[in-house]
């Protein structure tokens, strides 16, 4: 299994349909690789031969020495050491280039084919697929992939190229010692592998937990609103840590594989080392004897210097191998997505294409189950007849199968059995996007994607089958309309710009504004500043929900489709415009196909067939005069209906009901001052609204920047700001310090051995004295490959546990921070949920990167360039201090590589946030994206995002290796000067030849691991970066502290803080709150010129009931805002029970308020743990009040049905539920808070009569239950 994952490497790196330059530049790299490691053994060579001259040297008689000769001898050999130095700077440099190259090319393949796939899949696909998976995968296993393919895979041939060219001299200058050491190859390469294995292994289960943790936090960020109202950030932190609570276990035997692994393969290395010492001093003692046999000390000196080289250049590949096993899990996480073949391909180009036919639907003996929950039937053996060009209605109780029908219909979904004809044709037959170009459909949960009115409206054309709309869809996939837009945002006339752009675009506009119209949106979209122009945010949430509704509409008009599905499409809608709404669908119902499915039975009279559906099954249809006759099920609604609206509580009313003695369906007279809310309602004038249910994110205004997240740090502010964070593990970091000390020192150790033992080969000494120096040296490298052994066992498994740990408190604070930020931080400079999810994934990976092998790596290097100055100035400060004139300018190229990378990622780190953006956007409104045909469409968006990056790599890549390449230059430099000069001393007669090697040898390790250092670059670039990133958060999160939460701090286990809740007894004063906003003024901050309230003026008096109407963008929304806190009014006060809360601090008020969102909003994770979000902050919430909550809410006794019952998972958003059964989980949430003030926002919009009758019992029971205790 572990080798077929390894030959897999290979197919990593042309992954993604590779092109001919791909492989051109991988080619190339490959070929510079294996040729730049060639001149080094060469070099070898003419060491040997120079050593055999200050042999010659050395061992002259005096008058026989001539000095001006040998040098000259020697001189010609460095020069031509110089010359291979030169050649070996141009390939590195040209390898180096293309695999950098190479692994950034490949990171943008994976990128675009892995959302390519993504967005070929069923709908059904994504029913278990976490948004914050995909974020995860787009974040960190793209930039693992990029670590693991790049310049260091030239690195790595290079130093392969390299130990294999040493052997192949090694065996031509002496084969019989070279055969004796290249017995230890098989036992590295074994443990490079098995090592490996168990790498990757835990690499890829790390991986999974990660991203578990990535969706938690990315949900909760998608829906701030709903976690801020009810205090829930304490109870998702502990969720999101448990996850990665399970990624640390696997990150620590990680840590200890990657330990276990370097320290064999160092032992291995100067074992190997300690051989070749002990068989050469008797190859060397045997050619002193005889002669004939060939062997001189410099060829020898050449077996043994080479080999020695070579096993340490191959040992210093280790901290590069983790890197390689982590590119190959991470691709194999993708590749699973990548390769998967879709069910229902929206873009696939097989199947039947249909002429224009007659578009009815015929349901023939379906029967259905969702993948997600095969256990449960939706239908079963289902006949029904939709007939073209014909008005068919479909009602029933929630759950009973409405919404499934319209899924079948546009093949989201695929029957169990069974089969649906679509104009006599079989469905499943037909081309997926053909059939959608037939199809509008409007669903119960609208999404906008984040781009303006115009272009959200305009994307309906691009699946369109009318010809004449065929030439605009070039427009709409490309840039023009954003374009449009943003001339819009800076002031433009609406159709002069777009006739600036071209005939085609204004066409396009002329068709959307018709649409607008006809769905009831073009009033509201004028009278915004800047008109179709303006960004509706991520899933539309810059607009109300009505709003939404009307723009989702017009979508679904613009391209005048033959089958219109319209799925609860008018719930949201105010009756004002609801009416306008349904004279605008029975006026185009004409000569096409419309299905509409309701709980409203008003909007559904007029339909030629109303179908009555529950629970999978047709109870009864026909007209609604013939259905009334019937006196039925359809009668029945219709009776609650009629009851509940005599009862005066109209669906479309938002409810603010404060909880007391009085039956809560009681109303009272509201209090109301100078509003404009009422003006707004008596003229029809809307005002741009935010949904309650999700926080607002706005792009920044006009000619605003983006504000900086952090300002920037400096090194040792980083160190000090972290130090905190690694207290906890100090005992960990010191012994690993401690160990990467002795890693360093080691080095230098070898160069004293080294020297030593070369020295003692002279042949000027006797053949017993080198027999002798040459079997103690050789146990001496023996007994420093063991301390080497342990040495790096625990330096990594050290910084890989401390790192692990570390990392974790700061990923869980950097989530508590988050969360302690306020809605208006959350929603300016162009923050998103997947931006802001960044820190916790890209900035928490790069974090680990550094702070784990790297550091370790960093530390033992920068220990041993001390030592080795120290040493060589000790031994031969001559020599020494002549070859260190060249270490500054080997430290400024690698600072100069640091700097453009630096200075790169933080250009460009923006446009990597945006292009997550899209991604996760893209996954959370799937159902739109197939539905529109959008794919294509969001892919081009999502190139885009990525030009600026993609066009500077290939700059910033060349400049980055022509400095990397420099320092590996300069080491090879300071190698041929350290030989020119220390020759001159030698024959000056300053220095012996053990001092020599000693200081040669110490100074060309030196060098080699400095070069190397800076191989590391884009991870120090990054992790810097990051580290500035995160610790700017937290600090923020320390100095906004809200409410009982504890602040995020990197102080000693400040990560356990906050994660329970403590259990207390709730208060026991349960009397109604009573609610004043006075002369209340408010414009949101991502549209300060609208003016949405202005001086209103409102008493909410305690235990009544107490109601708010108007149509859609009045304010509605707004005021519920303001009494949850979530934003604070320009002027005016709001007292709760006499408290300001516009200037108190504190926000324990919530504590006594639940809210249910107009869109409800559920998390992944059981439906027992959903409703717990909704118990006060302190409570401990029992499973009976669980239970006693839902039973309340009408949804007991479904649940109790299903095969878990409370442990049933809800599904990534909520999605295992229907949109009335989700409403209720989110009454029932609200419901166990117990409170004192009870806000409903549209919360019965998506419930049926009965539903909706059972529920208003249920409210009636809470009210006397909590509050009859005085």
């Amino acid at each position: 299994m572990f080798f077929g994952k390894l030959a897999g490497y290979p197919k990593l790196l042309v992954a993604g349909d590779a092109s001919k330059i791909d492989i051109g530049t991988l080619v190339l790299g490959t070929i510079c690789s294996i040729a730049s490691g060639v001149p080094f053994p060469l070099i070898g060579i003419l060491f040997g031969q120079l050593l055999d001259d200050f042999n010659a040297a050395t061992c002259k008689t005096p008058d026989t020495t001539t000095g001006s000769g040998d040098q000259s001898d020697i001189n010609g050999k460095i020069l031509i050491i110089v010359y291979l130095a030169i050649a070996q700077f141009v390939l590195i440099y040209v390898h180096l280039s293309c695999w950098t190259l190479t692994g950034a090319r490949l990171a943008q393949r994976l990128r675009e084919r892995y959302l390519q796939n993504l967005l070929r899949q069923e709908p059904s696909f994504f029913d278990k697929l976490p948004p914050g998976e995909v974020a995860s995968r787009l974040n960190g296993d793209i930039q693992a992939i990029r670590s693991g393919t790049s310049e260091k895979v030239g690195i790595c041939i290079s130093s392969l190229s390299f130990f294999v060219t040493a052997y192949v001299v090694a065996f031509i200058k002496d084969y019989r010692l070279a055969a004796m050491l290249v017995s230890l190859v098989p036992a590295y390469f074994l443990m490079s592998f098995v090592g490996s294995h168990y790498i990757e292994k835990y690499a890829g289960l790390m991986s999974d937990h990660a991203a578990s943790a990535a969706s938690i936090a990315s949900e909760a960020l998608s829906n701030i609103v709903v976690v801020q109202a009810f205090g829930a950030n304490a109870r998702l932190e502990k969720k999101f840590s448990e996850s990665l609570e399970a990624s640390k276990k696997q990150g620590l035997k990680k840590a200890t594989a990657v330990g276990i692994q370097s320290g064999f393969l160092y032992f291995i290395s100067y074992s190997a080392n300690g051989l070749a010492f002990w068989q050469g001093s008797k190859r060397i003692a045997d050619a002193i004897q005889d002669s004939s046999q060939g062997a001189t000390v410099g060829s020898t000196f050449t077996v043994i210097f080479i080999l020695v080289e070579a096993t340490l250049l191959l040992s210093q590949v280790a901290p590069f191998l983790h890197l390689f096993t982590g590119a190959v899990a991470s691709y194999e996480k993708l590749r699973g997505d990548i390769d998967r073949e879709s069910l229902i391909d929206g873009t696939s180009l097989t199947g039947v294409r249909l002429p224009n036919v007659e578009a009815g639907f015929e349901f023939e003996d379906v029967s259905f189950t969702y993948p997600s929950r095969p256990e449960i039937t939706v239908l079963d053996h289902f006949n029904l007849s939709i007939p073209a060009n014909k008005h068919t209605a479909i009602v029933g109780l929630s759950g009973s199968g409405k919404s499934t029908i319209a899924g079948l219909a546009t093949r989201f979904y695929d029957p169990t059995g069974g089969k649906i004809l679509f104009g006599g044709h079989d469905l499943c037959r037909l081309n997926a996007r053909d059939l959608r170009s037939f199809i509008s459909l409007v669903q119960q949960e609208p999404s906008l994607l984040d781009r303006s009115l115009l272009e959200n409206i305009a994307h309906g054309l691009i699946s369109s089958s009318n010809p004449d709309h065929a030439h605009l869809k070039s427009i709409i996939l490309g840039s023009q309309l954003a374009d449009l837009a943003q001339d819009l945002r800076e002031g433009e006339d609406l159709m002069l710009a777009a006739a600036k752009l071209g005939a085609d675009v204004l066409e396009v506009v002329n068709l959307v504004q018709k649409a607008a119209t006809l769905a009831d949106a073009d009033a509201f979209i004028v009278a915004l500043q800047h008109g179709y122009g303006t960004t509706v945010g991520s899933s539309g949430r810059l607009i109300s929900g009505g709003q939404k509704q009307r723009v989702a509409l017009a979508r679904a008009l613009v391209k005048d489709p033959a089958v219109l599905i319209l799925d609860e499409a008018t719930a949201s809608l105010d009756s004002r415009s609801e009416q306008r709404i349904q004279r605008a669908i029975a006026n185009i119902a004409s000569g096409r196909t419309v299905i509409t499915i309701a709980h409203r039975l008003s909007t559904i009279t007029t339909a030629e067939n109303i179908v009555v559906m529950n629970k999978g099954v047709i109870l009864e249809q026909g007209t609604h005069s013939e259905l009334m006759a019937r006196n039925g099920a359809y009668a029945d609604l219709i009776g609650l209906q009629t009851l509940r609206s005599a009862g005066g509580k109209n669906a479309s009313t938002l409810s603010i009901e404060s909880a007391g003695k009085s039956d809560l369906a009681s109303s009272t007279d509201l209090s109301i001052e100078g509003s404009s809310l009422s003006d707004e309602t008596l003229h029809g004038n809307e005002k741009i609204e935010v949904s309650i249910s999700h926080s607002p994110v706005a792009a920044p205004s006009e000619g605003e920047e983006p504000e900086p997240e952090t300002p920037s740090k400096s090194l040792w502010t980083l160190i000090k700001g972290y130090a905190p964070a690694t207290r906890p593990h100090l005992l960990i970091i010191l012994v690993a310090l401690l160990a990467s000390s002795i890693v360093g020192g080691a080095f230098s150790a070898e160069a004293v051995i080294f020297g030593n033992t070369v020295g003692s080969l002279n042949p000027c000494k006797s053949v017993a004295s080198i027999l002798s120096r040459g079997s103690f040296f050789g146990l001496m490298f023996f007994v420093l490959a063991l301390v080497e052994f342990f040495a790096n066992l625990v330096s990594w498994t050290g910084f890989g546990w401390a790192s692990e740990k570390i990392v974790y408190t700061v990923r869980v604070l950097s989530f508590r921070s988050l969360f302690e930020q306020d809605l208006h931080w959350h929603q300016s400079a162009g923050r998103t949920p997947a931006m802001l999810l960044s820190y916790i994934t890209r900035d928490g990976d790069a974090l680990a990167g550094l702070s784990g092998s790297i550091i370790g790596t960093l530390f033992s290097i920068t220990i041993n360039l001390i030592a080795a100055i120290i040493l060589t100035h000790i031994i031969a400060w001559r020599i020494a201090l002549v070859c260190l004139a060249l270490v500054p300018l080997l430290l400024g190229a690698g600072l100069m590589e640091l700097r453009v990378l630096g200075k790169f990622e933080e250009r460009h780190e923006n446009a990597y946030s945006q292009s997550i953006d899209i991604g996760v956007e893209a996954v959370t409104s799937i159902k739109t994206i197939a539905a529109l045909s959008l794919e294509e469409q969001t892919l081009q968006t999502y190139r885009r995002s990525l030009k600026g990056p993609r066009d500077e790599t290939f700059k910033v890549t060349l400049q980055a290796s022509l400095w990397q390449a420099t320092t590996y230059f300069l080491g090879n430099l300071v190698n041929a000067l350290a030989y020119w000069w220390g020759a001159k001393q030698i024959l000056a007669g300053n220095y012996t030849q053990t001092q020599f090697l000693i200081v040669v040898f110490s100074l060309l390790v030196s060098a080699l691991l400095w070069s190397q250092m800076f191989a590391l670059a884009p991870e120090l670039s990054n992790a810097r970066a990051a580290m500035a990133r995160l610790l700017g958060l937290i600090e923020l999160g320390s100095s906004k502290m809200q409410g009982h939460v504890h602040p995020p701090s990197l102080s000693d286990s400040s990560t356990e803080s906050g994660l329970e809740a403590p259990s207390e007894k709730l208060p026991t004063n349960n009397s109604a709150s009573s609610i004043q906003l006075n002369n209340v003024h408010f414009s949101y901050p991502a549209r300060p010129d609208i003016k949405v309230l202005n001086g209103l003026s409102m008493d909410l008096r305690p235990g009544k009931f107490h109601a708010i109407v108007g149509p859609s963008g009045a304010g509605k929304s707004t005021i519920i805002s303001l009494i949850e806190r979530l934003y604070t009014p320009q002027s005016g006060t709001i007292l709760i029970d006499g408290l300001n809360i516009t200037t108190s601090r504190s926000v324990t008020f919530r504590d006594s308020i639940a809210l249910v969102p107009q869109e409800s909003v559920l998390f992944e994770g059981t439906i027992s743990f959903n409703i717990s979000l909704g118990a006060r902050p302190t409570h401990a919430v029992t499973q009976h009040e669980i239970e006693e909550a839902c039973k309340l809410a009408n949804i007991h006794d479904t649940i109790a049905a299903l095969p878990n019952g409370y442990d049933t998972l809800c599904g990534p958003n909520g999605n295992q539920f229907s949109g009335g059964q989700k409403q209720r989980l989110a009454i029932a949430r609200a419901l166990v808070r117990k409170p004192q003030v009870l806000i409903l926002d549209e919360s019965t919009s998506a419930l049926d009569a009965e539903s909706e009758r059972l529920l208003q019992e249920g409210l009636d029971k809470a009210a006397r239950g909590l509050f009859n205790v005085n």
